[in-house]
């Protein structure tokens, strides 16, 4: 398992390294200037300009700015936004929360409905449960999210008003940000309505952004369910006289869990893609809003360094669910 830790760790590295260079090229390849973005409407004069490409380093050859932002990235210097001249990774951290209170709460929702909708519709193969659960997995997974956060909106907050269109809080409600969870904060603070408004706020964008997942994870489990289903062990626990709660709870579904388990790890990449719209549609202030704004801002070290950090996480959270497997299924021994 050490073994196979650390060979996991070193196929990071060559990873990160064409993350690195793809991000760069990217931000790059994107059409309009930096410095002309920065100055706005106001403009800027030749001299002035020419100022702010050295004082950026925007008039150095690309390869050279290349390996100054690997050296810094080295350091832990992920450099700082041309707009606000504040430290990229500060900035990160501070909108980070808020993406993952989203994309925590959106995946619980997909996991908790999912994996029961497949179990249920593998045990009922072939019917028309089966099919209407399938059928729906379908068209949930066929939606794209800015269409479908649209229709939450405009059904649940505009005729309905049931759900507020936008934000993560009522502008009545003020408490210190303690963590950055604003559903943790506000119970930190003693504060019950501004919990409920802050679930209030996340049951849209949690529905538009689950949507996907929750599709792909109910299709997974019952693909894997039906395999299981047929193996000579299952069908020996029922010849024993199992209840069948016995037989799908614990035989069947922990075996079945090991792909399942693989799906929800790379929906976390699926869920990062789709914060971006998500937040955008929702204004949720995270770091989805936030590297929109910064690719229109044509705002280097922010798509530079967001879109790197992004990728660390996305890839820390594979390593984990791949040394979970061991856990969930002991017939399973990596040396």
């Amino acid at each position: 398992m050490i073994r196979y830790f650390f060979n996991r760790l070193l196929l990071i590295i060559p990873t990160l390294i064409g993350i690195t260079i793809c991000a760069f090229a990217f931000v790059r390849l994107l059409p309009g200037d930096p410095i002309l973005a920065m100055a706005g409407e106001h403009g800027v004069t030749p001299e002035r300009y020419e100022i702010l490409k050295e004082q950026f380093g925007y008039n150095q050859p690309i390869w050279m700015q290349y390996f100054d932002y690997i050296g810094g990235v080295l350091h832990g210097d992920f450099g700082a936004s041309i707009s606000t001249k504040r430290p990229v990774i500060k900035e990160f951290m501070t909108l980070f929360p808020a993406t993952v209170e989203l994309s925590l709460v959106a995946m619980i929702l997909a996991t908790v409905v999912g994996i029961p909708a497949g179990i249920f519709a593998a045990v009922k193969r072939g019917t028309w449960i089966d099919q209407l659960m399938m059928g729906t997995a379908l068209v949930g997974y066929s939606m794209p999210i800015f269409w479908w956060g649209l229709l939450l909106i405009i059904f649940f907050s505009g005729y309905l008003g049931w759900t507020p269109v936008s934000g993560r809080l009522d502008l009545r409600y003020f408490f210190p940000a303690t963590t950055g969870f604003m559903l943790i904060d506000s119970l930190l603070a003693g504060k019950p309505d501004a919990f409920v408004s802050a679930l209030r706020h996340l049951i849209l964008p949690s529905i538009a952004l689950g949507t996907i997942p929750l599709a792909v994870i109910a299709r997974q489990t019952r693909s894997a369910m039906l395999e299981v289903l047929g193996e000579d062990y299952v069908r020996t626990a029922r010849a024993k006289g199992l209840s069948p709660r016995e037989v799908i709870g614990v035989h069947a579904l922990r075996n079945a869990l090991i792909p399942v388990v693989t799906t929800i790890g790379l929906q976390v990449g699926l869920l990062v893609a789709g914060a971006i719209l998500t937040e955008t549609i929702f204004a949720w202030p995270g770091i989805g809003k936030w590297m929109v704004e910064s690719i229109s801002k044509r705002d280097y070290p922010v798509v530079q360094g967001g879109l790197l950090l992004i990728a660390l996480i996305v890839m820390a959270v594979n390593l984990i669910v791949d040394l979970l497997y061991a856990v969930i299924n002991p017939r399973i021994r990596v040396k």
